[in-house]
């Protein structure tokens, strides 16, 4: 039998896999967010550029994404650090499907 490289040959835990599948599934939300946001802000501009092109535009938007990735990796907003929470209060499982509810029914009074 060949023994790992580094020394350790316990693998990891299935609850660690899943936490960090949940942390990078929290990530890319938040980068998501984040590319629509920085988006947004961006066509709020006052004045059109004179110098703008389609190039300059894509380029800009690469540069957006990219923006955005890295912020949602420092995690200085937060988003993915709430999901993650409230994925581990609910057990990182979606909620069952329920039937909707009949609408109350009030009675009608009578004209007696």
């Amino acid at each position: 039998m060949i023994s790992p490289l580094n020394g350790s040959a316990a693998p990891a835990a299935p609850a660690d896999d899943r936490r960090t599948e949940l942390r990078q599934a929290a990530q890319a939300f938040e980068a998501v967010f984040l590319r629509q946001m920085i988006g947004s802000m961006r066509q709020a501009r006052l004045a059109e550029d004179p110098f703008s092109s389609r190039a300059t535009e894509q380029f800009t938007e690469m540069s957006d994404a990219q923006l955005a990735d890295s912020m949602s990796r420092q995690g200085s907003f937060g988003i993915a650090e709430m999901l993650l929470a409230q994925f581990e209060r609910g057990g990182g499982q979606a909620p069952a499907s329920r039937a909707p509810s009949p609408p109350a029914v009030t009675p009608e009074p009578n004209d007696e």
